[in-house]
C-alpha cells in the first residue's frame, strides 16, 4: 500500500540521515581536536606536526604498523614518547566511539 511503501522510504531516509551524522561526526571531530596537529589529510605537514616530527598517516607503511586498538588509546590517553606528552588524551571530549570512529 502507498502508506507502507512511504514508511519504508521515511525509515530509509532517517537511516541516511543517521548514518551521514556518524561520517560528519568523524570528519568534524578531526578538524576540531585532530587536524591542528596531523593536518586535515593526516600528512602532518602543519607547524606543530613539523615541530613534533608526527608521521603521515597516508604513508602506507605507518599505515600498516597503526593497530585500532593502540589508536584508540593513543586518542584517548595521549601519547607519550621518551617521557614527554607529545599529544594530550581527549577522553574528556571524545567518546570511546568517536575515537574507534576516528
Amino acid at each position: 500500500t502507498m502508506k507502507n511503501t512511504l514508511k519504508t522510504a521515511l525509515s530509509g531516509l532517517a537511516l541516511a540521515f543517521a548514518t551521514a551524522a556518524i561520517a560528519a561526526t568523524a570528519a568534524e571531530n578531526w578538524e576540531n581536536s585532530c587536524a591542528a596537529c596531523h593536518g586535515a589529510d593526516g600528512k602532518a605537514q602543519t607547524k606543530q606536526g613539523k615541530k613534533l616530527k608526527i608521521r603521515d598517516y597516508t604513508d602506507p607503511k605507518v599505515q600498516a604498523e597503526m593497530k585500532d586498538d593502540a589508536m584508540v588509546k593513543a586518542i584517548l590517553e595521549g601519547y607519550v614518547q621518551n617521557g614527554k606528552t607529545t599529544m594530550k588524551g581527549f577522553k574528556d571530549e571524545l567518546s570511546e566511539q568517536e575515537a574507534k570512529d576516528l
